[in-house]
């Protein structure tokens, strides 16, 4: 059925089509209103009462959602009709991004299954005729599609296109009539009225979410850059990145990537339900994405699983993804990821403007904190100078005078057990002149300088510790540690015996720490693995107290598909800690 006048139903008055022009000031529209009520039939001037009612209804709230449900709910009532919904048209005006109903219950909408998309039918033929609709019986229009299994029976019909700004937004939908009788010109008429207030509440609720929005991704920033530039643990900081790109773009998954040596990005941070296995993951440099983003450019993907350039089995379980750049001044850091499900919602472009700004922001926050950890590892570096000069010039020389005066003293003692022990005391300090020149050497080598094996990265660490420690860990070493650990687990360890070490100068309170890398350990499923175990004899970890520096050293290892665990220490009754990181080989 055409939305021309029904002859079985009265003559619209010209006072109601006074109301519905949706080309007015809404002010002017009730001001006309107010102006037209006199001259209405009587049955007229009954109902225009219930449409300023429900006109009011529409415009209160400023929530997105709840202004949909009462709109769908107010125009049932106006229209008497048992059934109302809202398709919202997407960006692409290719179908139905939402879909919000009235009169179906939880149980019947479960049994029906998925909600329309538009793409068929009714409401896909309303996408792209956005005109007003009226049928008396809907399986009699060759533009319908029919009813899905297990839906409720309909028969009337009548289609109301609803816009904001000058903008299509969706259709309003009402079905079956209380009465079991048709939609009438005047039921048309005033839900064309009411879909004009309600694209005012739309409008106003949009903006209010948009403005929500703005702020919510800005908190995000600021949280951002405050947890960046708090002088925390870097691993830290880049978790809250994820973590805040996930919460904000309402993702299944918030990932950061950095530059990988090898090539390419490496997986560094993840806040997911699964991060564990994505932790450490490497996305070769040959892969497209890559390249793209390394460039400087953001990549906007429809379906992780199914796009051509996404070549690694970690995009199988993903669907619409952004893949931004951390760029700032012209320079690439890495990348952030917010991948949605499969199936899940598109990202909007106000979506994907807030996340680029939101990732500039991230980077800009990186650069800063990298040049303040530059300039804190600049003053370590010169205070680990003047260290090795006062230790050199000043310590090694009183030792080296001390020695001499001891094996003067020696030779004039005619005392066999004098001369011993006075033997013995030399040699000590012999002993400690060494380890103090190796501290030296430590303290003088750059990073860059570190050389490749394994069992010197384990000894330097060690004796990078013992100047802040004021004494040198013990340690051992079983098995060819540096040919049976390969280069990712041997990184991966010495990063976790920093952290140990670390957590035992901060907080143990130890005087003896124990190292042990074992080459030959076996790991619980019987394959062969390399064993870190940090032992001390300090306060233990105390109830209560932060286990960051351990959670690192677990998510490092599950990488890996290794393990860490803690337990008794070094001291008595067990007092300390013991440290086990372990990963296969």
């Amino acid at each position: 059925m055409s939305v021309s006048p029904d002859p079985k139903s009265p003559t619209v008055h010209p006072n109601i089509k006074a109301l519905d022009r949706t080309d007015q000031d809404p002010l002017e529209a009730a001001t006309r209103a107010t102006r037209s009520l006199r001259g209405l039939s009587t049955e007229l001037t009954a109902r225009v009462p219930q449409l300023l009612e429900a006109m009011r209804s529409v415009g209160t709230g400023l929530e997105l959602h709840s202004t949909l449900d009462r709109i769908c709910e107010t125009a049932a009532e106006l229209a008497d009709a048992r059934y109302a919904a809202i398709g919202v048209v997407d960006e692409e005006r290719r179908g139905l991004c939402d879909f919000v109903t009235y009169g179906v219950g939880d149980d019947v909408a479960r049994d029906i299954g998925h909600l329309p998309d538009g793409h068929r039918g009714l409401l896909g033929w309303l996408i792209h005729h956005p005109d007003p609709l009226r049928l008396a019986e809907i399986s009699a229009d060759p533009r319908s599609a029919g009813l899905p299994p297990n839906h409720p029976p309909m028969r009337t019909f009548l289609g109301v296109p609803i816009s904001v700004q000058g903008e299509i937004f969706g259709n309003l939908y009402l079905t079956e009539k209380h009465n079991g009788a048709e939609f009438t010109d005047y039921d048309l008429h005033m839900v064309r009225v009411l879909a004009t207030e309600a694209g005012i509440a739309i409008g106003n609720a949009r903006l209010y979410e948009a403005a929500r929005q703005r702020e919510r991704w800005i908190d995000g920033s600021v949280a951002v850059t405050t947890a960046l530039l708090s002088g925390g643990d870097a691993d830290d900081a880049l978790e809250v990145v994820a973590e805040q790109a996930r919460h904000l773009a309402d993702s299944d998954a918030g990932i950061v990537l950095l530059p990988a040596e090898e090539g390419g990005l490496e997986i560094v941070a993840v806040s997911s339900d699964d991060q564990g296995a994505s932790l450490g993951v490497v996305i070769p440099p040959e892969s497209p994405v890559v390249s793209t983003l390394l460039e400087g450019e953001a990549v906007f993907v429809e379906d992780a699983a199914s796009d051509s350039r996404m070549i690694t089995k970690l995009a199988e379980r993903y669907g619409p993804s952004m893949l931004l750049p951390l760029q700032s001044g012209g320079r690439v850091l890495g990348a952030l990821v917010t991948p949605r499900v499969r199936g899940g919602r598109p990202f909007s472009e106000a979506e994907r403007i807030l996340a680029s700004q939101f990732a500039s922001q991230a980077a800009l926050a990186l650069m800063m904190a990298e040049a303040q950890r530059d300039r804190e590892r600049l003053a370590v570096y010169e205070d680990r100078d003047r260290i090795a000069r006062d230790l050199h010039d000043l310590v090694i020389q009183r030792l080296f005078a001390t020695g001499m005066m001891l094996e003067g003293a020696q030779r004039k003692s005619v005392v066999p057990e004098v001369q011993g022990g006075i033997g013995k005391a030399v040699d000590e300090l012999d002993v400690t002149i060494q380890e103090i020149r190796t501290a030296i050497f430590a303290l003088q080598q750059g990073p860059a300088e570190a050389p490749s094996g394994l069992r010197t990265r384990v000894l330097r660490e060690i004796n990078m510790a013992a100047v802040p420690l004021g004494f040198k860990p013990a340690h051992r070493f079983l098995g060819p540690v540096d040919t049976l650990v390969g280069e990712l687990a041997g990184k991966n360890l010495i990063a976790a015996l920093r952290e140990a070490l670390s957590n035992a100068f901060r907080h143990a309170e130890a005087s003896r720490i124990e190292v042990t890398v074992d080459a030959t350990a076996q790991l619980p499923d019987g394959s062969p693995g390399v064993r870190l175990t940090v032992a001390d004899n300090g306060i233990g970890i105390p109830a209560g107290g932060r286990r960051s520096g351990l959670r690192n050293l677990q998510r490092r290892a599950e990488a890996l598909g290794g393990s860490s665990s803690y337990g008794a220490g070094l001291g008595d009754g067990g007092a300390g800690t013991t440290v086990i990181w372990e990963a296969p080989l």
